[in-house]
């Protein structure tokens, strides 16, 4: 049974048992309690309700979270018992802070303020007028991150046992009381937690300290090759300081008219309260390294590691010298490969929503064809891609399988070479605990990782389709990208432009410019993963493209999901960001396949030789028909489908693109409108070997 629906079955059992069994006073919880009053009225809260008195809700209130959580609102609590709290403090004995376990042994007010905080602090999530999180609206995946935080500006984890489907962890070791729990109040819901939710708040630097200093064991290496290389000062970096301080005093808009954009909140868009940073680390470990070397891993140095790298011919023109920190060393390479400048959660590492078959609504763990995501590397720029299907069991790096991609197939995985398998990312580990930090993860991987040669001609042999928010580490390390929350500060994102603030590292917003990012997911729309971004204005945006794999031909081509509100747009492209030249005529982004130009025509059932040739005429043109495997919802259509024919790729250039250089694309609005909108969605780097197969025509897909 899909865990959802299980946990909503057991929710429901557990309120309706509850009504038999249970006094007056919490029968009353179901009509109009709140929060504070019905954790007041029992006393296994009564350490927790005693704190929720003395807490102020920020530093910038005087008011108490007891006030907060008796007005309104949608509040998710999760309520430690007074054995709980006891429980904590008897840890702070144990590591020396205060001699017994109670609050008259504090001598020290900050600390006193400190621990408070930590308790009531890491326990409230705060819906605003949306949604408070009941069991059966959890993430359902192990390890997934909720997509609010709390008020500490953490993010909770969830974490099932497989022995017990019952059994429901917050950030791996606190357990949710299986009777007290979806307690539904006026203004929010209770669960019952055995144990004080504290994450220690250190960053990824501090957590590789602790694998490097053997306090924790499993990554020895992995943070000796990070410290070698002179990562840590980088994975120590939380929030950028600079923003935060312009958007605190005002200087950054926190809410902005969008320009004619139909916004969801009267015509706002909303810029975002952080400009976090992020990483992600894929992790050979230990074990791994002391089959391979023969060494106890404590003995095994940085050097033994990079000639065990040259060894196997990875990054052969790299310098296998003992200047670690230099981009042209080997051991660098190696390491900074297995780096993202991105804080991927384990719900995050891929992204499912309209790929075929797929059902978000019904059915979100029941997945159908493969879906990817290309990301670039630390270091010298290098993509990396992550694979995920249900045939492949599990989350891969750099997985190359055999996929049923004929006119006429399923869309799915059907084998996979030996050669071609990748690494597989262990993002279910009970203990992920240990090794995630407030500014990201850490994933063990179950091969060694390398952008060899095998990697490269790989990925330079098949078809490159990126949704344009991959390029962007910003909305991701900043809970923008793709979230599941309604409201309108997450459906409609404003970057500022560069004048005012450069926001996005890889992208170049002019004056006069009102770029928005747009989240629609759960609207049913044809959109790649889920979302989009628009401008309007007199828009010139500068995109930085993430690199190719290998020196080659390849057709750049650029997703438009069109309607009347579009501008046109004169597209430049090129590796000189100061003097980028024009490519092709203006692209008319409200040209769709009913218009003549582009030569779409509906595929005929039956005759598959006529579609073929449509498609053929098509591509001379310029003009692509929409993927099959991307499938619009609020239609009831794959995006190639006849209904869909606004879907169309444009073949923006075809050149050779060689994967030591970096390119940009520029967008220029030719209308003299500022409410013609600019669009952008997804774009593909399509090699030749494929656009240009005449064994093997280029897949529908």
């Amino acid at each position: 049974m899909d865990r959802r629906k299980f946990l909503l079955l057991s929710c429901l059992s557990v309120l309706l048992s509850c009504t038999e069994s249970i006094d007056t006073s919490v029968r009353y919880v179901f009509k109009d309690e709140t929060v504070y009053s019905y954790l007041s009225a029992h006393d296994d809260y009564a350490e927790y309700t005693n704190l929720l008195g003395e807490v102020p809700v920020s530093v910038q209130s005087s008011s108490t979270l007891k006030q907060l959580l008796a007005a309104r609102g949608n509040y998710t609590v999760f309520a430690p018992t007074n054995d709980a709290i006891y429980e904590y403090l008897q840890t702070l004995v144990d590591k020396g802070k205060i001699q017994e376990p109670s609050w008259a042994a504090f001598g020290d007010s900050v600390l006193l303020d400190s621990v408070r905080k930590v308790i009531v602090y890491n326990s409230i999530i705060d819906g605003g007028d949306h949604e408070c999180y009941h069991t059966y609206e959890f993430p359902t995946t192990d390890n997934g991150e909720f997509d609010r935080a709390n008020l500490r500006d953490l993010k909770l984890s969830v974490l099932y046992t497989s022995n017990d489907a019952d059994s429901i962890y917050i950030n791996s070791n606190c357990p949710i009381n299986s009777k007290n729990r979806d307690i539904r109040t006026i203004n929010g819901v209770i669960h019952q937690i055995e144990k004080v939710i504290a994450p220690e708040e250190k960053t990824m630097a501090d957590m590789l300290t602790k694998y490097l200093l053997g306090e924790e064991d499993g990554f020895h290496v992995m943070a000796k090759l990070c410290k070698a290389c002179g990562l840590f000062d980088t994975l120590s970096k939380t929030r950028d300081e600079t923003y935060e301080n312009l958007y605190q005093r005002g200087f950054i808009e926190p809410k902005t008219p969008a320009g004619g954009l139909e916004t969801m909140d009267g015509g706002y868009s909303y810029a975002p309260r952080h400009r976090k940073y992020g990483f992600t680390i894929f992790a050979e470990q230990d074990e791994f390294w002391e089959m391979e070397l023969n060494k106890d891993v404590k003995d095994i140095s940085v050097d033994d590691v990079q000639e065990w790298v040259k060894a196997k011919g990875f990054y052969p023109d790299a310098i296998a010298d003992a200047n670690y920190t230099s981009p042209q060393n080997l051991l660098y390479q190696w390491t900074t490969y297995h780096v993202l400048p991105y804080k991927l959660a384990p719900n995050r590492l891929t992204f499912h929503y309209c790929e075929l078959g797929y059902d978000y609504n019904t059915n979100p763990d029941k997945y159908t064809i493969p879906v990817m995501e290309y990301y670039v590397t630390m270091g010298k720029r290098r993509l990396l891609k992550i694979y995920e299907s249900p045939e492949s069991n599990g989350i891969y790096l750099n997985r190359f399988p055999i996929i049923d991609d004929a006119r006429d197939g399923t869309g799915h995985e059907i084998g996979c070479e030996e050669t071609k398998v990748g690494c597989r990312i262990d993002n279910t580990d009970p203990l992920m605990e240990r090794h995630s930090a407030v500014n990201g993860f850490m994933y063990a991987i179950d091969k060694p990782l390398a952008y060899d040669e095998a990697t490269r001609n790989n990925l330079g042999a098949q078809r490159i389709r990126m949704d344009c928010m991959s390029w962007f580490p910003e909305v991701m390390n900043n809970d923008i990208r793709r979230v599941s929350l309604e409201d309108a500060e997450h459906q409609w994102v404003h970057f500022p432009c560069d004048n005012e603030y450069k926001y996005i590292e890889n992208l170049s917003i002019n004056e006069g410019s009102n770029f928005v990012y747009y989240n629609v997911y759960d609207y049913g729309f044809g959109s790649y993963c889920g979302d989009e971004v628009k401008c309007v204005g007199r828009w010139e945006l500068m995109f930085t493209l993430p690199p190719v794999p290998r020196k080659g031909i390849y057709e750049i081509r650029y997703r438009v999901l069109s309607n009347d509100s579009r501008g046109v747009a004169q597209i430049y492209f090129g590796s000189n960001p100061d003097n980028l030249p024009v490519t092709g005529i203006p692209v008319d982004l409200t040209m769709g396949g009913d218009d003549p130009r582009t030569g779409w025509q509906p595929d005929v059932s039956g005759d598959d030789d006529y579609n073929a040739q449509i498609d053929k005429q098509m591509h001379a043109k310029g003009f692509m028909k929409g993927e099959k495997s991307i499938f619009r919802k609020n239609v009831g259509l794959n995006s190639r489908e006849n209904g869909s024919s606004n879907v169309v790729r444009h073949v923006l250039t075809r050149q050779l693109l060689d994967p030591d250089k970096t390119y940009y694309i520029k967008f220029k609005a030719v209308l003299d409108r500022e409410t013609a909108e600019f669009y952008m969605d997804g774009l593909e780097y399509c090699p030749k070997e494929v656009f240009d197969n005449p064994e093997k025509p280029e897949d529908i897909w």
